[in-house]
């Protein structure tokens, strides 16, 4: 349906009042890029963006990506609008217990696809989503994911962050189509005009990405239609609309002088009389701001009834889909609700001694087979993390085979984080991705976001120690650990740690952490594994309590000391205990591959495992308080406060005491305290 001109002016205004007037009951918020993009963002509802009024989850319903978060107002007037939201929502924007905070959390069933934190990560989502789509028809040819559209909207802030640029060169030499962008690009920031930053061809720079470019005024609804109608027909290329929007659109200050493209907008309440003036300007009423006027009321309702009709088609060519091709509709129904199929998991067959990511290789070997909707990405890496495992029974990803498993990102290790949450924001893609240990400090940014929004994707980071040995202290991880830990102590808004960490002891821990990974569908799952060698546990070893996220792998009753630690330090301290053995001295080693897992047992549990009068030695191959939670008040730690050193990987063991002698040495010591 195509709205006349005034409809649509009317619509973006009663939109920027609202907006503006959450901003001003709140007394903190965004209202200039708000005001500025209601143009595009009334356009994109009320006439092109495809969903299920009566089914917000519908699987091959278009998604919308907001990168900048601080344009909130704008998104929740619109799905207001569309029935998401209801007006004591808005009103109550940015306080406790409200539906509308100040940066949108993801939340389907309110129409919102991304939490919108940290610049430039939204719209790599919607990278990442319009490859899912790509790859759920590649597996199924279900029609509704080729008809399917991603849209984002970005900023001038979005452009300058670093990660626009891998998202920007994945995108284009993916060529994905069903992505399109919108660009606000209002020339002002929160403290400077654009100019005073950036001087670059935004265009130029997309179009050799193998972009499709158009160029508009973005607060003239005939252009964004004309642009977007453009944007559905490109067949090879993802598409770039540079919508060049009024910041602050309609303000007028208390002087009654224009406050369009001014700083003073963008970050802040428009303040007295600018306030009132912008609204009376803008047609609505400052005493009672919260209205939707009758026209405007009327356009979306005829865009309901409209989405209602074109839906019901969709639903049955779909449906017809689903009749045809049983089996492909069951694995779909299966992908969207994480089911996984029976995994053998005991047939698989781990060489003995060998480093843990080549034990995570093996277990990438075998999903490779059972899991078809599962992809897996490496920065660079993948035969050096071993993450090419995956190649066993796939192939990579390019724009002529959306069949593939195996995105090949380049260096980029944020952005293939970011892409890599998007397909699963998307559904129906699980998503597992590989690069050094040392390298996740990269990554941090989506490790947090991911860990908010509770996407289940799988961070794989071997290289884990400093025997990384003569690559030096740049790529020798010491505090990543203690880093990434800190998120197993954080909760999420479920009560979840919101990470799941493992570091398995050896390659047939290395099985188990997979196996707990694959199932863990409430939390990103952090999967930490050793370059080199790794001895085994001794043999008739059990395995089973790594599922409790610590346990005794060497036991002994009413043990003199206890020895715990994770990784490849577990294969340490059982040297070190037999050297005690001989001198009669009684040990239990425990390995502890999830701290938040084990702090979620009984206490009961717990004190079984790491009584809190016992003594308790920590070996580390990361800071010293990686193991401070572990150990107790009265234990003590081997730990590493220095980066590390260039040398081949045993002589830094021997340098920095890493050997079971020398651990035998300091576990005496301390027991003679």
């Amino acid at each position: 349906m195509k709205n006349s001109k005034i409809q649509m002016n009317t619509a973006a205004d009663n939109i920027r009042i609202i907006a503006a007037a959450m901003v001003e009951k709140a007394k903190s918020g965004h209202p200039g890029g708000a005001m500025g993009g209601a143009d595009f963002c009334n356009a994109l509802y009320s006439e092109h963006l495809i969903y299920d009024p009566s089914d917000h989850e519908w699987m091959c319903r278009d998604r919308f990506f907001l990168d900048p978060g601080h344009m909130s107002p704008m998104l929740y007037s619109v799905l207001m609008l569309c029935g998401f939201f209801t007006m004591d929502d808005l009103k109550n924007f940015r306080q406790w217990g409200s539906p509308t905070p100040g940066h949108p959390e993801r939340n389907i069933s309110r129409g919102i696809e991304n939490t919108s934190g940290p610049l430039g990560q939204g719209h790599t989502y919607a990278v990442g989503a319009a490859l899912a789509a790509k790859l759920l028809y590649a597996r199924t040819g279900n029609p509704g994911f080729e008809r399917e559209r991603i849209y984002s909207y970005i900023s001038d802030g979005g452009v300058q962050e670093e990660i626009s640029q891998g998202a920007g060169r994945m995108a284009g030499h993916l060529g994905l189509n069903n992505l399109i962008m919108f660009f606000d690009a209002n020339d002002i920031q929160l403290s400077t005009a654009t100019k005073d930053v950036i001087s670059e061809d935004t265009a130029a720079k997309y179009r050799s990405w193998n972009w499709n470019v158009l160029e508009i005024d973005g607060n003239d609804a005939e252009q964004i239609r004309e642009a977007l109608e453009t944007a559905k027909k490109e067949t090879d290329r993802p598409t770039l609309i540079i919508g060049h929007c009024v910041m602050g659109k309609g303000a007028i200050k208390a002087d009654g002088t224009s406050y369009e493209n001014n700083c003073g907008t963008h970050g802040a309440p428009l303040g007295p009389g600018a306030y009132e003036n912008t609204i009376r300007n803008l047609g609505g009423d400052p005493d009672n701001p919260f209205v939707v006027s009758e026209e405007t009321a009327a356009l979306y309702a005829n865009r309901k009834a409209e989405l209602e009709a074109v839906v019901a088609e969709y639903r049955k060519e779909e449906a017809a889909w689903a009749a045809a091709n049983p089996e492909k509709a069951k694995l779909l129904d299966d992908w969207f609700h994480n089911r996984l199929p029976e995994l053998p998991w005991d047939k698989i067959q781990q060489k003995p001694n060998q480093p843990t990511r080549q034990g995570s290789k093996v277990c990438l070997q075998m999903l490779s087979e059972y899991v078809p909707n599962m992809i897996v990405s490496s920065a660079d890496l993948c035969n050096s993390d071993k993450t090419d495992g995956f190649l066993a029974h796939s192939s990579t990803i390019t724009r002529d085979n959306f069949a593939g498993g195996f995105l090949q990102a380049g260096v980029s290790e944020l952005t293939m984080a970011c892409v890599c949450i998007g397909a699963m924001l998307h559904g129906g893609i699980i998503s597992a991705m590989g690069t050094f240990f040392v390298f996740s400090d990269y990554m941090k940014p989506a490790i947090r976001m991911a860990a908010l929004m509770e996407v289940p994707v799988k961070f794989i980071w071997t290289h884990d120690a400093f025997r990384v040995g003569e690559d030096g202290p740049t790529h020798e991880p010491v505090e990543q650990e203690a880093q990434i830990r800190l998120m197993e102590k954080l909760k999420n808004h479920s009560g979840n740690d919101s990470v799941r960490v493992f570091r398995p002891c050896d390659v047939h821990a290395t099985t188990k952490a997979w196996e707990m990974a694959m199932n863990n569908f409430d939390t990103p799952t952090a999967l930490i594994f050793s370059r080199q060698n790794i001895d085994d546990l001794p043999p008739g070893s059990s395995y089973e309590g790594f599922s409790k996220g610590a346990y005794a792998v060497i036991e002994e009753a009413n043990p003199d000391v206890i020895l715990v630690g994770s990784g490849s330090e577990i294969s340490t301290l059982v040297g070190a205990g037999e050297l005690l053995k001989k001198d009669g001295i009684k040990y239990r080693v425990v390995s502890c591959p999830s701290e938040g897992l084990f702090r979620r047992q009984s206490e009961v549990y717990q004190n079984e495992v790491l009584p809190s009068d016992a003594k308790i030695f920590g070996l580390t191959s990361g800071l010293p308080v990686t193991l401070a939670g572990l150990v107790g008040n009265n234990g003590y730690i081997h730990g590493l406060d220095t980066f590390g050193y260039s040398a081949p990987f045993k002589v830094l063991d021997e340098k920095l005491g890493y050997t079971p002698e020398n651990i035998y040495k300091e576990i005496k010591a301390y027991l003679e305290q």
